[in-house]
């Protein structure tokens, strides 16, 4: 059987590969980056589903709007204009399978394989797998704790002139790194400057454990005139709700929106209007910030004991900064006093030694560090993260 050539450009997820290893008895996860499901309001999304069949029954459960169920769109709305988003109509945006849908809307309708796009070294690896499959030369900007480097990203967006520039501003996947007020405004000139999309991937950003991440990209654009024009916003409920909803959404100019939207009808004709309904009468019900401040202790909780964990166990054997919000430690090998310093044999060692995570090698799109590691804190309660440190030191 010959298969497109397209695959070519891509591989298996080694994220997905390595779960297969994670069957065995006694294994502790640091490799998901799952929402830990002992935090899903059930009784809150039982509600709701039951008030969507009570209410709506047809509506819930027919075919419906490839751009969304309306009320879901006017409870996004609502939901963005809280976090600073302004004039942006329920007819702004459309609702997708999950943000990965998203993702894979705005390649289709904008990538080409003469073009370049532009991620961040490291960025998330289904962002990375997505893009290539439909050709493109995708090149890694670097960034440093604050986010992208955006000296670095303008140099890269003269070189190579961009089709579009893909970040993830707030608590990065998998770097866990915030992208600074000053930063993000000059992300905006650039984008009106040299008339480059970027997409602002936004899973994580209500996911913080003190002080609120400077506002969104999406937020901000009205104070760089133009920048709207050439800004993709793509949120998800999955991190903060249920992933098994499949609800995300894609904010971005209308012509692109209406591309999208028909890209969308040969995909899967729509999202599923029953989960549509059923998230649409939960954020109507009020229950989210209650919600938020939960999963936001919780995992601010986890993410402490982590990183006390990993200092006492791993000492100068591990450079890492630690995290401010969503799910994960991003860290280096160091190969202090003689240590591993490779993530791939580390992880093999790990595995033997009864942990779990991911190697960070693959979150780079070229030029892979291969000390890197990526963590994440959210599935294993405080003592489960300690015992898991301590078989990570037990590796070394």
């Amino acid at each position: 059987m010959q298969f497109a050539d397209r695959l070519n450009n891509v591989e298996t997820s080694a994220i997905r590969e390595l779960f297969k290893l994670l069957g065995k008895p006694g294994i502790i996860s640091f490799a998901g980056g799952f929402p830990d499901s002992a935090m899903f309001d059930v009784e809150g999304i039982r509600q709701a589903s039951a008030r969507a069949l009570a209410e709506e029954p047809g509506a819930a459960l027919q075919y419906g709007a490839t751009e969304g169920y309306n009320p879901l769109r006017e409870q996004l709305a609502a939901f963005m204009a809280a976090k600073g988003v302004k004039n942006l109509s329920p007819e702004g945006l459309i609702v997708t399978t999950g943000s990965q849908q998203a993702l894979d809307l705005i390649a289709k309708t904008l990538l080409n394989p003469s073009d370049v796009a532009l991620v961040e070294a490291p960025t998330f690896l289904a962002t990375i797998q997505c893009f290539r499959l439909y050709g493109p030369q995708v090149v890694g900007v670097p960034i440093d704790a604050h986010g992208v480097q955006v000296d670095q990203l303008e140099a890269l967006m003269v070189q190579h002139k961009p089709k579009l520039v893909y970040l993830i501003p707030t608590f990065g996947n998998p770097s866990g790194a915030t992208l600074s007020l000053e930063r993000r405004l000059r992300v905006l000139e650039l984008a009106v400057q040299y008339k480059t999309v970027v997409v602002e991937d936004d899973p994580y950003g209500d996911l913080y454990f003190g002080e609120a991440p400077p506002p969104s990209l999406l937020a901000l654009s009205d104070q760089v005139p133009g920048s709207r024009d050439w800004l993709i916003h793509c949120g998800s409920l999955s991190k903060v709700l249920s992933p098994g909803l499949r609800v995300g959404w894609m904010i971005a100019p209308p012509d692109l929106l209406a591309r999208a939207t028909m890209c969308k009808q040969f995909s899967d004709a729509h999202t599923s209007t029953f989960a549509q309904a059923t998230a649409a009468q939960y954020l109507k019900a009020g229950r989210m910030p209650e919600t938020l401040r939960t999963v936001r202790r919780v995992y601010g909780e986890r993410a402490q004991a982590m990183g006390e964990a990993l200092k006492q166990v791993m000492g100068d054997a591990l450079e890492f900064t630690q995290p401010q919000g969503g799910l994960f430690f991003w860290a280096r090998l160091t190969g202090a006093n003689g240590k591993i310093s490779d993530g791939n044999e580390f992880a093999k060692r790990a595995i033997d030694k009864g942990v779990a995570f991911v190697p960070g090698a693959p979150f780079f799109a070229n030029n892979p560090d291969a000390n890197a590691i990526r963590l994440s804190f959210a599935t294993a309660d405080v003592a489960k993260i300690q015992e898991g440190v301590a078989r990570l030191g037990a590796a070394l």
